[in-house]
């Protein structure tokens, strides 16, 4: 990329953050990232829009505006919108007229949601309805969090408008997302700042970067790709680095997360055509139905609680193992959930505790299934600890794939768990330690304390406990101690001891105090 793109990008980011600071007042980051968000994203649809308009009238010689007052004109442009872009945004409630009513201090909130349900409307009836629907639900432009009256509400989000108007988004070289790329920015700088709250919408970069280049390894075009757990879509749009994807497909719990998954993938530029996004719980209802994928990431709640009901002995992503995930580790539920919406080359890479590998009961019931009568299991690999948001614990991936090839008869154990740079406040998962674990795994050699093929008879002899130390030896031999040596110390201190004490004894005398130590026993 060239530096002046990237200080573009930098300087995007800085400007962007330091606005969001400014302006969210006593509300929690948290909580404004639903308005900064929305709006960076109102902006993207209404740049989106005048450039769609100016591409669309280039040869009928009119403007946006002039063709919005001819009917039939109109008729035109919005059927060629829906079809498109998916929406319409009339010329009125297009950005720059929402700067210019700034501007000349006419402008008010109300103003605003007019302009985001006109946007909605536009959707209803048409195939992208289910992609916008309620895409700006938490964006309430009516909660007192924002000002206790219309006209203080109405200046708060003057000043975004403002703010995001001086911010130069525009740069000569197309082929760099800037706009997307802030955007993935302020997502992860606002999961900064949620504590707990960030693990439901944001994987960090550097195990997002290893789980995508894991599960894309030796791909180039993927027909579809899903992460039932998506978060905001982060972890997933990722995989378009390293793969052509022709469809996304992701399912989310919470509500405005789904929201931030939709908004994601509309500005990185997925048309709404290629992405299917739903919202509901992933276990209890798996909206991906008969839906098979090449390739699947996720990073789902860790330990989480779910219903375990008996009526899903009966459901095909869970009936032939013969016991449920525990009610209070719904962990090897997602990965049974992946295995069964594998396609017949799927590979699924998922993080998850490092319980999973060891836990008996229902679990090494499934786990023993997984690797013995399935043989999806292709790799453990166990990561730092303190790399989320959130937890501190250390966490592994699983590679899981359908078909394993020449590698059926082995499983890769690879100890990464010393491989990251100190943060402040996280560690963090480097470029160099993703390539020292990428290039192990392709590899699939022993290495000292950093990786071990181990074939099913040893898997088998530890009774399926997948604990990574039982197969990667990283014990350190302490130095070797010469006792004489020691001994020399301990008789040299001794005298240093001596003569101290014959030379602080004489001022004991004279101060007539007695002397606590016998000089010639020490």
């Amino acid at each position: 990329m060239d530096n002046s793109i990237q200080l573009h990008q930098k300087e995007l980011c800085n400007k962007l953050w330091a606005m969001a600071n400014a302006l969210r007042g006593n509300m929690e980051a948290y909580e404004f990232k639903n308005y900064i968000l929305g709006m960076i994203f109102y902006y993207y649809l209404s740049d989106r829009t005048e450039k769609y308009m100016v591409n669309l009238l280039k040869d009928d010689g009119v403007s946006y505006e002039e063709a919005w007052k001819d009917e039939e004109y109109r008729e035109a442009v919005i059927e060629e919108s829906l079809r498109d872009l998916g929406f319409v945004i009339e010329p009125q409630f297009l950005f720059r007229n929402l700067v210019k009513m700034v501007e000349n201090r006419s402008f008010d909130i109300e103003f605003l949601q007019k302009a985001i349900n006109s946007l909605m409307e536009s959707t209803i009836g048409r195939d992208s309805q289910g992609d916008f629907d309620g895409l700006f639900s938490d964006m309430q432009l009516d909660s007192t969090k924002l000002g206790h009256s219309v006209k203080d509400r109405s200046a708060v989000m003057s000043k975004i408008i403002a703010s995001l108007d001086e911010i130069n988004f525009s740069v000569e070289d197309t082929k760099i997302d800037v706009l997307g790329n802030a955007y993935e920015y302020l997502i992860g700088q606002f999961a900064a700042t949620a504590g707990k709250k960030a693990g439901e919408f944001y994987t960090p970069a550097g195990p997002a970067e290893l789980l995508c280049r894991l599960a894309c390894l030796g791909l180039t075009d993927v027909k579809s790709a899903a992460d039932p757990t998506c978060g905001s879509g982060s972890l997933l749009l990722r995989l378009k680095k390293y793969a052509n994807v022709r469809l996304y497909y992701g399912q989310e719990l919470t509500s405005t997360t789904y929201n931030l998954a939709r908004m994601n993938m509309i500005l990185r530029g997925i048309p709404y055509r290629n992405f299917s996004i739903y919202n509901g719980d992933t276990l209890e209802h798996d909206y991906f139905g008969d839906l098979r994928f090449r390739v699947q990431v996720a990073n789902p709640p860790y330990s989480a609680n779910w219903s375990a009901d008996q009526k899903f002995i009966e459901d095909d992503r869970f009936n032939q193992y013969g016991k449920l995930a525990p009610k209070s580790k719904a962990d090897f539920a997602f990965v049974q959930h992946m295995v069964h919406h594998m396609d017949e080359d799927g590979r699924a890479v998922v993080l998850l505790p490092h319980g999973v590998l060891f836990r008996g009961g229902a679990e090494e019931t499934i786990r023993k299934y997984l690797i013995e009568n399935l043989n999806v299991l292709d790799a453990v690999i166990g990561l730092p600890a303190n790399l989320f948001f959130g937890t501190g614990i250390p966490v592994c991936v699983l590679v899981l794939r359908k078909d394993r090839g020449a590698n059926a008869g082995n499983i890769l154990f690879i100890d990464a768990s010393r491989e990251f740079e100190a943060g402040k406040n996280q560690n963090i998962l480097r470029d160099c330690d993703i390539d020292r674990i990428v290039d192990a795994y392709e590899r699939r050699e022993n290495i000292d304390k950093f990786a071990h093929v181990a074939a099913m008879d040893e898997i088998a002899e530890n009774g399926f406990n997948l604990n990574i130390p039982r197969y990667v030896d990283t014990f350190e031999p302490e130095p070797e101690i010469d006792l004489g040596e020691v001994a020399a110390e301990i008789r040299k201190l001794q005298g240093e001891i001596k003569a101290i004490d014959a030379e602080l004894k004489p001022y004991f005398d004279e101060l007539g105090l007695d002397f606590p130590f016998d000089v010639e026993e020490v």
